[in-house]
């Protein structure tokens, strides 16, 4: 029987604060169920094992993620949404880090299919791009573009990375404004149509 007062939804808001506390990597169930007192067992009437709970605590640290980037955005566009875009992914990579890193491991594609808060990512990302422009697959590179430069930035600045007495805070800045230039001025992929020599461009 399930312990009366134990949900999936308690148990991974209990693993995102956890995760916090003392890093994503170190987020087990026996960790889990001393935080709530009871026998590692009893967790297991709500999720089949470490792996779904962190899949679910991925999911949820990801809708927070969303949620806190879309309200940046809100209303803006262009280097304006970008900048917000930016800043409000910045905050909680460094505010909330094990959450963060939950946010970085693969999951089951089917679970991301089914996922509101991860659709939503996509639609609020690739929103942000067509605004620039962009179509497929430019769309997909300019993604992976922002996705590595912002988590290579965070992850580096979390780690205390950056050794010289430059603010953080400019060098980010800069970083940004070289994404919106490189954004306004992306290198289009041609529709294969119009691909040099093709018999079918006029």
């Amino acid at each position: 029987m399930p312990r009366a007062g134990l949900t999936v939804d308690r148990l991974v808001a209990a693993a995102a604060e956890l995760a916090d506390e003392v890093g994503f990597e170190r987020v087990t169930l026996s960790a889990l169920a001393r935080r709530f007192g009871v026998k590692d067992a009893s967790l297991y009437s709500h999720v089949r094992g470490l792996e779904e709970l962190r899949t679910r605590l991925a999911l949820y640290a990801g809708g927070e993620l969303v949620d806190r980037i879309a309200a940046a955005v809100a209303g803006r566009t262009g280097k304006d949404a970008l900048v917000a875009f930016a800043a409000a992914y910045r905050s909680y990579a460094l505010q909330r880090p094990g959450r963060y890193a939950a946010t970085q491991i693969r999951i089951d594609q089917d679970l991301v299919a089914d996922s509101p808060a991860l659709r939503r990512t996509a639609d609020v990302t690739y929103g942000l791009l067509r605004a620039y422009g962009l179509a497929e697959p430019d769309l997909t590179d300019a993604v992976r573009l922002l996705r590595s430069t912002f988590h290579g930035y965070c992850a580096l600045e979390s780690a205390g990375g950056f050794g010289a007495p430059r603010d953080v805070q400019l060098s980010w800045d800069k970083a940004v404004d070289a994404l919106h230039i490189a954004l306004e001025h992306w290198p289009r992929t041609a529709p294969a149509g119009d691909a040099p020599g093709d018999p079918s461009t006029p």
